[in-house]
C-alpha cells in the first residue's frame, strides 16, 4: 500500500510570494511618485517597515498601501517615518567616541580647517555628540558639519535639537564613558520634560536631505561618520555608499561605521586602511587615487 507523504508546511518566516510582489511594486511606486529609492534596502527590514506602514494606514494589503500613496501625497511624511529606521542615542558605543577623541582627533588637528559629514543623521544624536566632542577638543571653531538624512521629519528634529528628558541619563552615561571633559548638562536646558540643546552646537552645521541610494557627493570632508546605516542596505547599495565616502574623503581622512558594519566585502575596501578595526574606524588610503567612484551610477 502506498502511503501519501504529508504535505510540507511553509516555513514560519518564509515571505509570502504575493506579498513579495506587492512589496516590489510598492517600492517602485514610491520611487517613481516621490523619488525615494528603497529598492536596494535589505528585504527583511523592508518587509517589517512596509507592514508597519500598512498597519499605520489601516490597510489590508500592501497593494492598498500603494494605491493610497499614489493618490494621497499628504501621506508622504507617514511613509518616510515608517520606511526609515530612526534608532540612535548620543555617544552610542562610547568606545567609538573615545577612540575618535584619543586617536583620530590628533590627526585632524593637523588640518587648518575641517569638514565632517554625518551621513544618516537621524534625529541628530550623532551630530550633537560630535559637535560636543569637537568643542571639548578645541576644534569646533574650525569645523563645518554636514548632517544629512533621507527623512525630512527626522532632519527637522535634528535641527531642533530637542530630546525627551528621560533619554538624558543614558546620554550622560555614554558621554562620561566616551571620555567627556565636561558635564553633558552644560550643553542643554531642561524644560517641560525635554532637553533643549544649545543652539551654538549647530551653528556650524548644514542640514540637508540626501540619499545614499541616489544622490552624489557634495563636498570634500575629513571625517565621515555613517553608523548603523549600511546594515539596512543590500550589498550593491552598500558598495555605492562606500564609493560616495571614498570620493568625498580627503586623502588621510577617516570613515567611522557601526559596530556591526565592515568594509571587508566592499568593492572599495582597497581605498581604505583599517585604523582602529575594533571600533570600525578606517582611514582613506593616501596612495590610492579616486577612480570609478567619481562616476557612481545612480
Amino acid at each position: 500500500m502506498t502511503v501519501p507523504l504529508p504535505m510540507s508546511s511553509p516555513r514560519p518566516n518564509a515571505p509570502d510570494p504575493v506579498e513579495a510582489i506587492e512589496l516590489d511594486l510598492l517600492l517602485e511606486a514610491i520611487h517613481r511618485r516621490y523619488h525615494y529609492d528603497f529598492r536596494s534596502y535589505s528585504r527583511p527590514s523592508l518587509r517589517r517597515r512596509a507592514d508597519l506602514l500598512r498597519r499605520r494606514l489601516d490597510c489590508a494589503t500592501l497593494s492598498d498601501v500603494q494605491s493610497r500613496l499614489l493618490r494621497e501625497p499628504e501621506l508622504l511624511p507617514v511613509m518616510t517615518d515608517c520606511m526609515t529606521v530612526q534608532v540612535s542615542e548620543m555617544f552610542r558605543d562610547p568606545r567609538y567616541f573615545r577612540t575618535l577623541r584619543e586617536k583620530v582627533i590628533p590627526h585632524l588637528r593637523t588640518f587648518p580647517s575641517l569638514k565632517v559629514w554625518v551621513a544618516g543623521c537621524s534625529a541628530g544624536e550623532e551630530l550633537y555628540s560630535l559637535a560636543i566632542l569637537f568643542r571639548e577638543e578645541g576644534l569646533e571653531s574650525r569645523t563645518l558639519f554636514y548632517a544629512t538624512e533621507i527623512n525630512p521629519s527626522a532632519l527637522a528634529r535634528a535641527e531642533a535639537g530637542i530630546f525627551d528628558l528621560d533619554r538624558i541619563p543614558l546620554f550622560t552615561s555614554n558621554h562620561q564613558k566616551s571620555g567627556g571633559r565636561s558635564s553633558l548638562s552644560d550643553y542643554y536646558t531642561a524644560a517641560y520634560g525635554a532637553a533643549v540643546f544649545d543652539k551654538s552646537l549647530r551653528a556650524r552645521t548644514v542640514f540637508a536631505e540626501h540619499s545614499l541610494a541616489c544622490d552624489a557627493v557634495f563636498s570634500e570632508v575629513h571625517l565621515v561618520s555613517c553608523r548603523n546605516v549600511l546594515i539596512y542596505f543590500d550589498q550593491p547599495l552598500q558598495d555605492r555608499a562606500v564609493a560616495l565616502f571614498r570620493e568625498s574623503l580627503a586623502h588621510g581622512g577617516f570613515l567611522g561605521l557601526g559596530m556591526n558594519e565592515s568594509l571587508r566585502f566592499s568593492g572599495h575596501a582597497d581605498a581604505f586602511t583599517p585604523f582602529a578595526s575594533e571600533d570600525r574606524i578606517y582611514r582613506r588610503s593616501a596612495m590610492v587615487p579616486n577612480r570609478e567612484a567619481r562616476h557612481v551610477a545612480a
